[in-house]
């Protein structure tokens, strides 16, 4: 009994053995394929991983070229951009050309017209002495108009009658009148010699021009304004301790003319171009608190604006 049951137990230990040897095996098996399958896996994701890095290199080149597009692209922006503001700046310099001769046309005209004026006050302020009051042939000449009549032509009272003298001075006035006609035209002239360089913007000639005027008719009453042009003149051609020195001696001159808040305001754009921004906008100040109804009030008040966002 305990025998049968030794090789009953001995028999189903061997079947058991015989069950498991085969899953055993097949279990080595099973760790030899996982090991394959881990290893070509390994080897995928390895080969990823480069076409990812091969990836990854291409899309940077990529991106590097199209920053350098954008560049080129913002460059190509900025040179259309330049070449707007390059038409604008032309066209403003135009502009303020256009506005230069303007300005030089409009003081050029208002000393015509000033000249015009006082060439047509002298004959009217010696119409009395030109054209002496008739006598009636009839009357009794007395010595009181005869007398009167002598004065007025400059010369000594004649002894003769009136009769035979008022002929005379009928004579010498008109004559009078021609020459003082004849030397008002030369002086005009002789200033339009300088308006004229002035025009067409030949700033050394017109320099000249004044300037000879200014010696050969230092009475005339546009000696100031001839002083003026000359200064602005002078400025224009950049000399600008020149231009200041001429201005400062028209107001010192004539310090009562219309012409000197003009000076004052060449002396100030000189200050200003010299680059004293302080003097310039006191000088600015100083157009506007004595001259506040002047043109170069008005200029000055812009100007002066300019001066002060510009700190």
């Amino acid at each position: 009994m305990h025998k049968t049951f030794s090789l009953q137990l001995s028999v189903a230990i061997l079947m058991l053995a015989i069950c498991i040897a085969p899953r055993a095996s097949a279990g080595l098996f099973d760790d030899d394929e996982a090991r394959k399958r881990i290893a070509q896996l390994a080897e995928k994701v390895e080969a990823q991983n480069k076409a990812n890095d091969e990836r990854f290199q291409k899309l940077d080149e990529s991106i590097r070229s199209l920053g350098i597009i954008q560049l080129l692209n913002q460059i190509e922006a900025l040179n259309t951009e330049i070449n707007r503001l390059r038409g604008q700046i032309e066209v403003l310099t135009n502009q303020n050309e256009q506005l230069q001769k303007r300005q030089r046309d409009f003081y050029l005209d208002i000393d015509t017209r000033l000249r015009a004026l006082e060439a047509g006050s002298a004959p009217t302020s010696t119409a009395a002495t030109i054209n002496p009051p008739l006598v009636s042939p009839s009357a009794t000449p007395s010595a009181t108009p005869v007398a009167a009549s002598g004065a007025a032509s400059g010369a000594a009272p004649p002894a003769a009658p009136a009769a035979a003298t008022a002929p005379a001075a009928t004579v010498a006035s008109p004559n009078a009148a021609a020459a003082e006609a004849a030397a008002r035209e030369r002086e005009n002239k002789a200033y339009d010699v300088g308006s004229a360089a002035f025009r067409r913007g030949d700033w050394a000639g017109a320099v000249r021009a004044y300037t000879t005027f200014a010696a050969d008719y230092a009475q005339s009453q546009l000696v100031p304004n001839a002083i003026y042009w000359i200064s602005l003149s002078q400025f224009n051609l950049k000399t600008y301790p020149e231009a200041r020195a001429t201005a400062e001696g028209l107001i010192k001159r004539f310090p009562d003319s219309g012409k000197v808040p003009d000076a004052m305001l060449v002396i100030a754009s000189v200050q200003a171009e010299m680059g004293d921004a302080g003097s310039a906008r006191n000088t600015f100040e100083d157009i506007i608190a004595k001259h506040p109804t002047s043109d170069a009030a008005a200029k000055a008040r812009t100007r002066l604006a300019g001066v002060r966002a510009s700190r």
